[in-house]
């Protein structure tokens, strides 16, 4: 039996004004195994949460719409279901952590009721029952006096907490596949490692999938098994997590990679930072879209769009200069600012 959860092939999403067509995602491709944990990273406006919503077929139309690809999710094509069809896979069989909880919890419903939403719309339960199984979720995400808490509000929970709440409204029904669009934005750090432990730990738990969004790639390394690093609707890398941290190979990889902090940067040091700013998505780009800002482009560069090239197993590059049989040296990283 195959262990291949999810395929996306070639996905494409635009957003069309009265004047021009965006392409938000531009033939992205990747596989998820069964309980395995993808990361996305990559500067806002990459396309990580347009590739995200693509997948439980939420893109806004107007203006939005999935122009081309396959999504296939135990071999089924999600982008041929019906409305019906696909609204029994949302929050049954894929489930999605929102950006920030505060916005994305109704404030006039009690969580307990948000919780119970979920489990009434997907399975046959009475509402007695389903306020036992979403009691038993809270404690899952490890809320305290959880009896208690079911009937409060979500502006009566700290930020951590409403996190937690919006996890076990994701996880409610045992999702194969939880999509997490930067679960720990905006909390502390003691904070974000305890909701990264609660999510290796249900993962763990209940078998669950994990596509992880994020900008924080200290996040990715610690929970993430493959790496897909997005820039201006593209995938300019993808790997495992040990390859894409001890050998990256795109210019905007190193450049993610560079900004980090870490033990090596004195208080002093000033971070290192990719110069310039993301293209402008409205305008047609003939070749590579990062190498207006990439220190190694060539006239090429500009000229035609490298194609996606498998330079060792499972590692894949997108640049005119890394290939099998050539490879870009790394220049030591340069300080901006």
């Amino acid at each position: 039996m195959s262990d291949l959860l999810l395929k996306v092939e070639d996905l494409e999403v635009h957003f069309r004004s009265s004047s021009s067509v965006v392409k938000a995602v531009n033939g992205i491709s990747f596989t998820l195994n069964k309980k395995e944990t993808l990361g996305i990273v990559g500067e806002s406006g990459s396309g990580k949460s347009v590739t995200a919503t693509a997948l439980l077929r939420l893109i806004p139309n107007p203006p939005g719409k999935i122009a081309g690809g396959k999504l296939l999710f135990e071999g089924k094509d999600l982008l041929s279901l019906s409305d019906k069809d696909m609204r029994s896979v949302r929050g049954n069989e894929i489930s999605m952590i929102f950006q920030d909880p505060m916005t994305s919890l109704n404030p006039v419903f009690t969580v307990g009721d948000q919780i119970m939403e979920s489990i009434c719309a997907h399975r046959k339960v009475s509402k007695k029952e389903s306020k036992a199984a979403a009691i038993d979720m809270l404690k899952l995400v490890g809320i305290p006096e959880a009896e208690k808490r079911i009937n409060m509000y979500p502006h009566e929970f700290s930020g951590g907490m409403r996190q937690r709440v919006m996890i076990a409204i994701a996880l409610a029904c045992k999702p194969k596949l939880l999509i997490a669009d930067e679960p720990t934005t905006a909390l502390d750090v003691t904070v974000q490692a305890q909701i990264l432990d609660l999510m290796r730990h249900l993962q763990e738990t209940i078998d669950t999938s994990i596509i992880m969004i994020t900008h924080d790639l200290g996040v990715v390394w610690e929970v993430c098994d493959k790496v897909l690093v997005m820039y201006a609707g593209n995938t300019v890398e993808y790997g495992s997590v040990k390859t894409i941290y001890e050998n990256p190979l795109h210019p905007y990889t190193w450049g993610l990679l560079d900004s980090q902090i870490t033990s090596e940067v004195s208080n002093e040091e000033k971070l290192s930072a990719i110069p310039g700013s993301p293209p402008d998505l409205r305008e047609e780009m003939p070749g590579c879209h990062f190498a207006g800002r990439c220190r190694y482009a060539q006239e090429k560069c500009f000229a035609a769009k490298p194609e996606m090239v498998e330079v060792e197993e499972g590692h894949f590059v997108s640049c005119h200069f890394q290939t099998k049989d050539m490879r870009l040296e790394r220049k030591e990283r340069v300080i901006h600012g």
